[in-house]
Parts: structure tokens; sequence; C-alpha cells
């Protein structure tokens, strides 16, 4: 979005809590003054005049991103003219792609690498394969000969569906993915994901679409629109011995995934189950509730959760005799990152956060919270 003097409309969105109502707009972003303006469907009538609006990104603009401005979260719903779907879509391409049963232990490490290779995570989801889903999809190369041994591998444990949007980035995803047989990777393409994390042409960590007709087509089976008839695979939740984390919108923004998730891992943890999505004012409200007339900042924190897609979290661990929820809790740190800062340095909240409402992520705090929060984010709220 670097062309002066151009505009770019998309079609969008904003649940009014006052007036219980779903709002649409035509969102007009001007790259060359970084500069909003909204037009009320409806009424037929501009509803914010062109104006600077702060914290707005040009990378932030692009369909299924949530906008926040002057404390409402727009949503972009869809392009609204032929060019700027044709401009952006040039622009930033959208990939299909899955990291594999046996680097799910890894997840992090390769989050935060492909992060790094300037790539935005517009969707996440762990599943677990079936033959239908693979059967659905390009995951088997049409000339491998051992067709059993892939399936059998690629059913036989979790794996992480993504939506990656990125510049170039059908042609950047196989740069960093590597050949696909992780012996050969290794010798031609060392730093690669599969030379890293893969062993051979079977077992080779990651897989990605390599065209936009691929990519399209597996995007809409495993990421279904909230039309299509077609739910997608379910997530991975137990409810057995876990608490819930979420890592919340402005961490996820920041591009801050793959180091929680792996420092998560690192410190002994399972993600058993995760699935990033958008919760409405609604949800929030009531997963809340618990802090409203305890804390003051019980609104901001209301208002953090709806703002943007947050990730949430199944996390447990492989002792079950422990108190899962009081262990997570302290990994996660005190409430306050800069108290955080001082007493206890290295936890997440410390790490990533910024104020008590930003604080990177959002942990149970009591025992019988631990599975309610669970199932009420990743059954009722996803």
């Amino acid at each position: 979005m670097s062309d002066h003097g151009d505009r770019y409309v998309f079609e969008a969105e904003w649940y009014d809590k006052v007036a219980c109502m779903l709002k649409k707009f035509y969102l007009y972003y001007y790259p060359s003054d970084n500069t909003v303006e909204l037009f009320d469907l409806k009424t037929k009538k501009t509803f914010l005049k062109r104006t600077t609006c702060k914290g707005i990104k040009a990378k932030d603009f692009y369909v299924g991103s949530v906008i926040i401005i002057f404390s409402r979260c727009i949503k972009i719903t869809g392009y609204a003219d032929a060019s700027t779907k044709t401009k952006l879509e040039t622009q930033l391409q959208k990939v299909f792609v899955l990291l594999k049963p046996d680097v799910i232990d890894k997840m992090g490490e390769i989050l935060k690498t492909i992060i790094n290779y300037d790539f935005h995570i517009t969707n996440l989801k762990m599943i677990r394969l079936t033959a239908d889903d693979i059967a659905e999809s390009c995951l088997i190369k049409k000339d491998i000969v051992d067709k059993t041994s892939v399936i059998n591998y690629l059913i036989s444990g979790p794996v992480v569906a993504l939506e990656l949007l990125g510049g170039n980035g059908i042609t950047r995803w196989q740069e960093l993915a590597g050949p696909e047989d992780s012996n050969h990777a290794r010798l031609t393409a060392a730093s690669s994901l599969r030379a890293c994390y893969g062993k051979d042409e079977i077992y080779n960590a990651v897989y990605g679409s390599k065209d936009t007709e691929t990519v399209i087509q597996e995007l809409q089976y495993f990421f279904p629109n909230s039309k299509s008839k077609n739910k997608g695979p379910k997530n991975t939740a137990t409810l057995q011995n876990c608490t819930c984390c979420i890592i919340k919108p402005h961490a996820v923004q920041e591009k801050l995934v793959g180091a929680i998730i792996d420092d998560i891992q690192k410190a002994g943890y399972m993600i058993i189950a995760a699935q990033q999505f958008y919760i409405n004012p609604i949800n929030s409200e009531e997963f809340l509730e618990i802090y409203k007339g305890v804390l003051p900042e019980y609104s901001a924190m209301v208002a953090e959760l709806q703002s943007s897609p947050c990730i949430v979290l199944e996390v447990s661990c492989k002792d079950e005799s422990s108190n899962i929820v009081a262990d997570f809790r302290n990994l996660c740190g005190p409430m306050d990152p800069n108290i955080a800062r001082q007493i206890r340095p290295n936890t997440l909240r410390a790490k990533y956060g910024k104020t008590k409402v930003q604080n990177a992520v959002h942990c149970s705090d009591l025992p019988e919270d631990g599975i309610l929060e669970v199932k009420t984010t990743l059954f009722t709220f996803a």
C-alpha cells in the first residue's frame, strides 16, 4: 500500500452494543496520509469523516482483520471494489500451511521462524486429520509411491493448520520450507524448515500449498467462512487435566505468538488444542464478568479481548497429579507486567506484556476454571 493518491475500499462491520445492532460500512483507507473514512451502508451517510487514526498501519488492512478506530472494533469482511481486490491480492498472497504431527512439540519454534520470515498468521487451528481430510486436499504428492505410509503419518497425531499472509507468499513459503526431501534440504537449503525439523521425504515437518488454486481449495476446506455448510475439522480439545491460556489480541498483532508458545513448550507444558478466532463483544463481557466490579480495568479488559482475533490454547502437562492451573499461572506471572518484570522477570507477562490490560496472556485463576474456560472458549465461542 505505497501508491500515493490511492484509495482502498473495504466492506466492514461493527457491532453497536448500545443499539444491539450489527452496522455495515464501507471503510476507506488512504495510504498516502494514513487516514480512514467510514460510510454507513444503511443510512447512506458518512459515519466518520476522513481522519487520522492513531495506531493504524497499512499492513493491518486485509480481509478478516479487525481495525480499532476510536475504540470501535471494525472488522474487514471483504473488498468493496475490484481495484482494491486486485491491488492488494497482487501485493499479498495467502498460503495454506500444515505443521505435521512429529513437529507439534516444536510448534512455537517453527511459528517464530515463520513470523520472522515476515508472514502474518491470519488463522490457526490444531486439528486431527482423517483420511477424508487428506483426500480433500493436496497433502500427498500424486507421484509418491508409498501413499499408505504418508496417510498413516499424517493421521498419527495432531497437526496445526495455518493461514499465512505475506508478500509473494506462495514462492516465499516454498523458500522457507525447503525441498520436500529433508535430506536433500540439508544439502541445498540448510536453514529451511524441512532441513531443520524433517527426517526424510515422508517425515518432512511441514506442508504448504504450491499454487493459488490449491490455496483457495485448502483454505475453504480447513478454514471455511461462517456462511459455508462445511464447518471444517474440529479442534483437538480434550477437557482433561488442563488450563486455559488466551494469547491476547495485542500480542497476536505484535507477532508474539511464536515466542509465547515456544516459552510455554520449553517450560515443559503441552499444547493440546489451539485455535485463533475473534471473540465478539457479548462473549467478551460474559467471559470476563467475574472481574466486573472487582478490577477497575474490567471495561478495558473487555475492549482488549474483543479488539481483534486472539489465540486460545488448551494447556496440559505430563504429570497428572500436578495442579496445572496454579502451576501455569505461575509461568504467566503477576497480572501487572511492570510488577512481573521486577519480581518474576522470566514470566510470560514480564517478557511480553505492556500494561495490566495488554499483559500478553489470560490464564485460568481457579482450579475449577481450567476445564470450564477451555470448554467455553473452544466449544462455545469458537
